[in-house]
This record gives C-alpha cells, sequence and structure tokens, in this order.
C-alpha cells in the first residue's frame, strides 16, 4: 500500500516539475518576442572621439545623425546612433561613414563598450564612440 502512496507523490511532484517548466518556457518565450522589437533608442546625437596619430591629439565631437561633418581631412557622417533600454545593460551603437580626401576609409557600426574593438584601420586617425545622445 506504501508503494502505491509513494508512486502517486512522485507522479504529483512530477507533474508539479513539468507545469512549472512548462509556464517558465511559455513566459520566456512571450518576453523575448515582446523585447526583441523595442530593444533601443534611438538618438540624434553622436558623441565622437578622434585622435589624430602624428600630432597625439585627442579631440571630443558632438555630430548629428544624417549630417556631415568635417574635422581636419576626415569627412564623418553618422547615419544612426542607438542606445539600449534603460533595464538593459547601458550600450552605444553607430553606423558611421568616414572619408579622407574624398576617399571612403570606414564605413560600418561601432559600439562604445568596445572601444578596443574599433574596426577602423587608419594609420593617420583613430574614431571612437564615447555615447549618443
Amino acid at each position: 500500500m506504501k508503494n502505491n502512496k509513494t508512486q502517486q507523490i512522485k507522479f504529483t511532484k512530477h507533474n508539479v516539475l513539468t507545469c512549472f517548466f512548462a509556464v517558465f518556457f511559455v513566459l520566456f518565450a512571450v518576453a523575448s518576442v515582446a523585447t526583441s522589437s523595442d530593444e533601443f533608442i534611438e538618438n540624434q546625437i553622436a558623441v565622437v572621439r578622434v585622435l589624430h596619430k602624428p600630432s597625439v591629439r585627442v579631440s571630443v565631437h558632438e555630430i548629428p545623425v544624417g549630417r556631415d561633418f568635417a574635422f581636419s581631412r576626415l569627412g564623418m557622417t553618422v547615419r544612426a546612433c542607438m542606445t539600449t533600454q534603460p533595464f538593459m545593460a547601458e550600450d552605444h551603437f553607430m553606423f558611421i561613414e568616414i572619408a579622407r580626401a574624398n576617399n571612403r576609409i570606414f564605413s560600418g557600426w561601432m559600439t562604445a563598450s568596445a572601444p578596443g574593438d574599433n574596426p577602423l584601420q587608419d594609420s593617420e586617425y583613430d574614431v571612437w564612440l564615447v555615447e549618443c545622445r
């Protein structure tokens, strides 16, 4: 008789655990779908740091999204500048096009959280995203 009760309790625990994991999975799936559409806040200003390597001169510039910006021999156009939502880990992303003497030397995404992963490869300049405002 004890065996039947023990099996019944184990079966009940199994059902509870199964229901718990099913509910957890459904809530997780709904939460990931709900946040995927608005993961970033679009901003209008990109704050960019520029290093001129030969003179070791560093300067910080605010570049409006969609406008051309000239600095020394560089021409920069920020196409997008986005920030993560407030409830997520803070990070900033920008899509920028950079030209020197009318020759494009870079076009792509940069992130503020990893300035060492700067994809711009140039002998004269380094450009980093500081933040989006």
